[in-house]
């Protein structure tokens, strides 16, 4: 599926040309932030409509509250801040005034994970899974490619309820063609297998192909699916995957408590018990350092990712599941 690894999108763009798209159809869609314009790339969106952009500063609570009271009125709100600040600062406002109201707000976490890199511990945002998956009524989207972040957007847009869009600013490959259609619950098989599975959203889907890719020419079919939406999470295919292939490695830029590994074994462990593997940030603060180099570090290189696989491909027989 993927024919081109070295040609890089940021997800950015397709959010916010996406964005500007349907605020020319809908005068009802504006825009939130916490001071953060250019990281967010709303420049555009304030240049096009100044009126229906608001910028109320280093005020991640505030942020959310008016996000929340905009929708109340009638908007449609994309909230936009750095995702370890939104979700972090503002928890309080999204479980209150966002979750627990159903309010139609769209929480839009810029540069998530690991992406601002250099900054360090502060600014990672290794736990936003968890935070908010934990919460009733949010969808959960971790779009992995350009298109498939245009097609998140259209849908958070239309979708009548609280989103959170995890949106990365690290380069990632183009995985789908501009006619993929994006279905919230939904999850990919992006390459086919029976061996075992390999699960993966976000900026981690193409190195799981590539791992897939590695795995192959060690005799090993690894089927790759890219689960986008967090929640509601499908259960159907994780259930098919492990049914049909025996075994299950999930990779993401996230701690491995909390997010789509812990999200995934929760549905093997009471339907299909296979063999698993986590693979993100084992339970500690990730160090300073660029989020490619982290994500290697912490066992997440394609390669990485393939000697899991393998090494569970040649367990799962030896270990029974009660």
């Amino acid at each position: 599926m993927i024919t081109d690894f070295d040609t890089l999108h940021d997800c950015r763009d397709a959010f916010v040309s996406t964005l500007e798209n349907l605020a020319s159809e809908n005068n009802q869609i504006v825009a939130v932030c916490n001071d953060s314009v250019g990281s967010s790339k709303l420049g555009g969106f304030r240049d096009k409509w100044p009126e229906r952009l608001v910028n109320v500063g280093i005020a991640e609570q505030n942020m959310v509250g008016v996000g929340a009271g905009l929708a109340n009125g009638g908007k449609i709100p994309f909230v936009c801040a750095a995702s370890c600040f939104l979700t972090g600062r503002a928890l309080e406002q999204i479980k209150a005034d966002v979750a627990y109201t159903h309010a139609n707000v769209k929480l839009c976490g810029i540069s998530s994970g690991m992406a601002y890199g250099e900054l360090g511990p502060t600014h990672h945002s290794i736990e936003d899974f968890a935070w908010t998956r934990v919460l009733p009524g949010i969808t959960i989207v971790a779009p992995a490619d350009p298109s498939e972040t245009k097609g998140a957007v259209e849908f958070a847009a239309n979708h009548d309820g609280p989103v959170f869009l995890r949106l990365s600013r690290v380069g990632v490959p183009n995985i789908f063609d501009s006619n993929h259609r994006f279905v919230a619950g939904k999850a990919n098989t992006i390459r086919p297998g029976q061996d075992l599975t390999i699960i993966a959203n976000g900026t981690l889907t193409h190195r799981a192909f590539q791992a897939a890719e590695l795995l192959a020419k060690q005799g090993i079919e690894a089927r790759v699916i890219n689960m986008a939406t967090l929640s509601p999470i499908d259960i159907d295919t994780i259930v098919s995957a492990a049914t049909e292939t025996g075994a299950i490695v999930t990779c993401e830029e996230h701690s491995v408590h909390g997010g789509l590994g812990s999200a995934i074994a929760e549905v093997v462990v009471q339907q299909c018990p296979v063999p698993m593997k986590i693979l993100g940030v084992p339970g500690v603060f990730a160090p300073t350092g660029s989020a490619n180099y982290l994500l290697d570090e912490f066992g997440m290189s394609a390669t990485g990712i393939s000697e899991a696989a393998h090494q569970l491909f040649y367990n799962k027989g030896k270990k029974r599941i009660a």
